[in-house]
C-alpha cells in the first residue's frame, strides 16, 4: 500500500511541474503597412529599391509585385527577422498574367526564398511604419 501512495504522490508531483514549466515568450511580429522591396534587372545590371503599400501590386520591369503581408521581429529573435508574403505575377507582351511566385521572402536570408526569374531577381529589404510614396488612395 505506501508503494502505491509513493508512486501517485511522485506521479501527481510530476504533473504539477510539468504545469508550471512554460518556455519563453516568443515576441509577436509587428505587422507594418509599407514592405521596401529590390529588384534587380539581370539584363542591364541596375538594382531599384522602391516601397509598397500591403496589397497593392507594382510593375517592376514583366513583374506584377503584390506584398500581402510584413512583418518585423525584434532584433534579439534568433528566427528570421524581417519577412513578407508576396504574390508575383509575370506578365506578357499580350497583357495575361502568370503566378511565378507565391510565399514568404525574409530579408536575413534573400536566397531562401527567392523569384526564380531568368530576367529579374527580386528581395526583400525591410519593411516600414510610412514612406515618402504617397498611399495609392492618394494618388
Amino acid at each position: 500500500m505506501p508503494l502505491r501512495f509513493i508512486s501517485r504522490l511522485l506521479i501527481a508531483l510530476a504533473l504539477a511541474g510539468l504545469a508550471s514549466f512554460s518556455l519563453p515568450a516568443a515576441a509577436q511580429p509587428l505587422a507594418h503597412p509599407v514592405a521596401t522591396l529590390a529588384g534587380l534587372d539581370k539584363i542591364t545590371g541596375r538594382i531599384t529599391r522602391f516601397d509598397v503599400y500591403i496589397d497593392e501590386t507594382v510593375l517592376f520591369g514583366a513583374l506584377e509585385i503584390t506584398p500581402r503581408a510584413c512583418y518585423n521581429r525584434p532584433a534579439t529573435d534568433t528566427v528570421q527577422r524581417t519577412s513578407v508574403f508576396v504574390e508575383v505575377d509575370q506578365r506578357s507582351l499580350d497583357g495575361s498574367t502568370e503566378r511565378i511566385f507565391t510565399g514568404w521572402m525574409f530579408a536575413d536570408s534573400p536566397a531562401l526564398s527567392a523569384v526564380d526569374h531568368p530576367v529579374y531577381d527580386v528581395w526583400l529589404i525591410g519593411c516600414k511604419t510610412s514612406t515618402s510614396v504617397p498611399p495609392p488612395d492618394q494618388r
